[in-house]
């Protein structure tokens, strides 16, 4: 079945200005050719130090940073709190190579005031040879710089001045890259829909377990969203699909585990699913449930990415509408493209309840926006108001 929905326009009053802050000369001049080549995306400055980024931040005024986590002079984490102060507002992609403390730092930079982190390959040579790294970064460039000019827009702000041409390290020069230029992800069943959107009676059955699609903007939804839901936790199990690399999704178990006050951790495949825990789907898998003889179990498989997503949201929600039916609970939160509209739209029509963050609170309105417009949702709220509404669901106590 097509979903409606709003197709997100790459189009701006101005091209989206974007600072790379890098202490890696080769992944600078990569980095910059990839976004020069796309069109509505401007590089502004370039920078081998975050001392470097800070001093010239007024000069250029950036709507995005990509910000490494390892510089010498200052790291990440140290320079992410000075940027946001000098500059309120500005979308920070953190990017780092897949190790577990740079997970760490980049969980922890999402907890400072950074909208997204992504996995950088190790080497030169593997940034080169895969597309995956690029279409991601310039995916969340367009997204959240998008998302800032429009921002600007709204309140009155003037365009920043034009930046003079700057002597940039030519990539062919460091580096012959063969990759192809990136597209956005294939949103072929969406279409644009000026309709008012559509929202379900919400079931009055009691739900059997909850899941939850998140991409980015993700974990500090997550963070805030677990902390309010304490009391049903006892009551059914939680599912969590984030869209996030390998180590990155490990170390966001523990934190929301914390948060949560119970057990939170990646499952195996084959494992028994059980109320009071919550199963966080593993980077570079896909998490789905089945029933077995002796109840629910997880399954973790290695099948194609879906959506471009490795964990994606609809394999397990749609797994899940296949074993609970309309004893399940679904949640959509921020997050960029449409995975989980298809597999929402299932759980609804199975007689499951489906609640979709709301477009202000999200840091990108793509997956709560596509579920929304495609007549899943029983509710589109704030935030803040989603744990109460669940709680409420939950323990039957319907508002």
């Amino acid at each position: 079945m097509a979903i409606p929905a709003v197709a997100p326009s790459l189009e701006h009053d101005r091209p989206i200005r974007v600072m790379v802050v890098d202490d890696a000369l080769v992944v600078r001049g990569i980095v910059s050719r990839w976004l020069q080549e796309e069109r509505g995306v401007e590089v502004v400055a370039t920078h081998r130090s975050a001392k470097g980024g800070l001093d010239d931040l007024f000069r250029v005024r950036p709507d995005v940073l990509i910000l490494d986590i390892e510089m010498p002079d200052m790291d990440g984490v140290t320079a992410l709190p000075l940027f946001l102060s000098k500059q309120p507002g500005l979308a920070v992609i953190v990017a780092s190579t897949l190790t577990r403390r740079n997970a760490e730092l980049s969980i922890r930079c999402l907890s400072l005031g950074a909208m997204d982190c992504l996995a950088k390959p190790q080497t030169s040579g593997e940034m080169t040879s895969t597309n995956d790294f690029r279409r991601e970064l310039i995916d969340r460039v367009r997204a959240l710089g998008g998302r800032a000019v429009a921002r600007a827009r709204r309140q009155g702000e003037p365009a920043p001045p034009p930046i003079a041409p700057r002597t940039r390290p030519a990539v062919s020069e460091v580096l012959n890259d063969p990759a192809q230029r990136s597209g956005p992800p294939d949103n072929s069943f969406l279409r644009r829909s000026n309709e008012p959107l559509r929202v379900r009676k919400m079931p009055a059955i009691v739900p059997r377990a909850l899941v939850i699609g998140s991409s980015t903007g993700g974990p500090q939804a997550l963070a805030v969203l677990f902390a309010g839901i304490k009391p049903l936790l006892p009551r059914v199990p939680v599912l969590v699909t984030q869209h996030m690399p390998p180590s990155f999704t490990t170390i966001l178990a523990e934190h929301l585990g914390r948060v949560a006050g119970v057990p939170c951790h990646e499952p195996v495949d084959g494992e028994h699913i059980h109320a009071g825990t919550i199963y966080v789907a593993p980077g570079g898998k896909h998490m789905k449930v089945a029933q077995s003889a002796e109840g629910p179990v997880v399954r973790i498989t290695d099948e194609p990415p879906v959506n471009f997503c490795k964990p994606a949201v609809d394999p397990l929600f749609y797994s899940a509408r296949d074993l609970w039916g309309n004893h399940l609970l679904a949640v959509v939160l921020t997050g960029m493209g449409s995975d989980g509209a298809r597999g929402a739209l299932a759980i609804a029509e199975a007689g499951g309840a489906v609640i979709a963050q709301d477009e202000e609170t999200s840091v990108v309105w793509g997956m709560p926006g596509a579920t929304a417009h495609a007549g899943a949702c029983s509710a589109i709220l704030p935030l803040n108001s989603i744990a109460p509404q669940l709680v409420s669901i939950v323990t039957g106590e319907r508002r």
